[in-house]
């Protein structure tokens, strides 16, 4: 079914001082477990309640406290792993990450680093129409969250909300297949468009709910594909990671910055510390936060509390025969089913639930082009005007198939439908009905419209010799019987009817 074939995007090549530089790009990108539960409490996971009011025993660290595991997590992340075309490992385990912070009441994170619950996969990142980079996917592992530090409540002291602490993390670590800043971005939508597709994650970066790590480094040109045949990391520039990103725009900006700064480190004749850095965007830079841990500073080991997550292939075949169908699988559809480019087809499976309402306006009205370019100018035209979502759209499926059927049974033209799509947009109504009631039904009878013509040539002699001179004039005399008409009659039969009584 999926054959859209695609050409790899062109890295990125920044031009130094002295020499070229291509950038690499792995990234890692936190994803919150769309569960009402935590990872290994029944504490709530809602948005936006009182500090600290979400907060079991077990999320405070209360001693004698023990994990338990939320089943529906693991799920989730079992169909995260199955949408991305990755390995499901039946066995995996957990480790404590030992770290300080305020708002980490435990002392350790429970997360999974020798074990992880996803192993490789893929994730296709479309650059446009027929370019597309393939970026591998290395694991994905389960890991709870950390609270969170406010300290803009009071001059002197900082906060702690553990509201979110034990929330349930997806771990999606890619390979650095990423080659600039514009796809470093594409893949973050991208990842967030099959992650709402299979419902595992909300995908809402704005609460946090979906953040990214990115790791950028630069090298010279031809190292990447020396890199590619050996899998030698050391073909390629030291990494440093930017912390917690949680923007398209500023995920890129920050790669720039971090890239350039890189380079003039390098053409000054100095070295790359690898370390953890964080984006200021008001500055537009990033800044040192501490060097890269080893595995071996956080003294990981496995988690006492909690034995290896053991899980059954059946249990994983019965959620993979469960999948929904994926924006890659639903985009070469529309595109062989109902004939749509490519593009279109991109921007109609962007969201499923664009795609749902399109699929709808189809099976109304039979014709999946028309109703693409429905769909897409004039409805998602008028509502991006509006700021509405497609949920909040005053025009039903039904309703734009309506209006789509009386174009296809020529009853209406193209224009009195923009004009009877105006009307059910802001006062609603059946299409047919209002067709009807208005008077808006398109002129389809010849003798009529025959009667109009010849009345306006009679009235015009001197134009009717000037258009048989030169025949682009015929346009005047099809636009006079359309006025003349209110707009109604069949613009098809006018033009052949005009020519015709000008001998053209």
């Amino acid at each position: 079914m999926l054959d859209l074939t695609f050409d790899a995007p062109k890295p990125k090549v920044i031009a130094g001082a002295k020499h070229d530089w291509e950038l690499v790009i792995g990234m890692e990108v936190h994803a919150q477990v769309a569960s009402k539960a935590k990872l290994f409490s029944g504490a709530s996971t809602q948005f936006g309640a009182e500090p600290n009011s979400n907060v079991s025993f077990v999320d405070a660290a209360m001693p004698g406290m023990l994990p338990v595991i939320n089943e529906f997590c693991v799920e989730q992340a079992v169909r995260t792993g199955l949408g991305l075309k990755a390995e499901i490992n039946l066995v995996s385990a957990f480790d404590r990450k030992n770290y300080f912070y305020p708002d980490l009441p435990q002392g350790y994170q429970i997360s999974q680093l020798y074990h992880p619950i996803v192993g490789e996969g893929e994730v296709i990142v479309d650059m446009e129409p027929g370019i597309a980079r393939r970026v591998r996917i290395e694991r994905i592992h389960i890991e709870q969250d950390a609270g969170k530090s406010i300290h803009d409540m009071d001059p002197a002291m900082s906060f702690v909300d553990l509201n979110r602490t034990g929330v349930a993390l997806m771990e999606i670590v890619s390979r650095p297949d990423i080659r600039g800043p514009e796809e470093a971005a594409a893949y973050v939508a991208k990842l967030r468009q099959i992650l709402r597709y299979l419902g595992t994650c909300d995908g809402n970066m704005q609460n946090g709910n979906l953040r990214a790590d990115v790791n950028v480094s630069v090298c010279r040109p031809g190292q990447y594909e020396k890199y590619q045949e050996t899998q030698d990391f050391s073909h390629l520039g030291t990494r440093c990671e930017i912390k917690n990103m949680n923007s398209m725009r500023f995920i890129q900006m920050a790669i720039d910055y971090e890239a350039r700064r890189q380079i003039g480190i390098l053409e000054a004749g100095g070295s790359i510390d690898q370390e953890t850095r964080l984006y200021d965007p008001d500055k537009n830079e990033t800044r040192s936060m501490r060097s890269k841990e080893e595995a071996h500073d956080y003294r990981y080991f496995p988690c006492p509390d909690l034995l290896p997550l053991e899980i059954e292939q059946a249990w994983v075949d019965d959620i993979a025969a469960n999948l929904p169908e994926l924006p890659d699988e639903k985009k070469a559809r529309f595109v062989s089913d109902f004939g749509l480019s490519e593009y279109d087809a991109g921007v109609l499976t962007a969201e499923t639930a664009n795609a749902g309402y399109f699929e709808e306006v189809v099976a109304g009205c039979g014709d999946g082009k028309l109703a693409a370019n429905w769909v897409i100018n004039e409805l998602f035209g008028r509502l991006k005007k509006e700021d509405h979502e497609i949920t909040e759209s005053p025009v039903s499926p039904a309703q734009l198939a309506g209006i789509i059927a009386l174009i296809k049974k020529g009853d209406i033209s193209g224009k009195i439908a923009k004009d009877l799509f105006e009307i059910v947009y802001t006062e609603g109504g059946d299409p047919a009905e209002i067709v009807e009631a208005r008077g808006m039904k398109q002129v389809t009878d010849t003798g009529a419209i025959e009667k109009a013509v010849d009345e306006i040539i009679a009235a015009n002699p001197a134009q009717v010799e000037k258009a048989q001179q030169n025949p682009k004039l015929a346009g005047w005399f099809v636009g006079q019987v359309m006025k003349a008409t209110g707009g109604k009659a069949n613009p098809a039969a006018v033009n052949q009817i005009v020519t015709a009584k000008l001998g053209l």
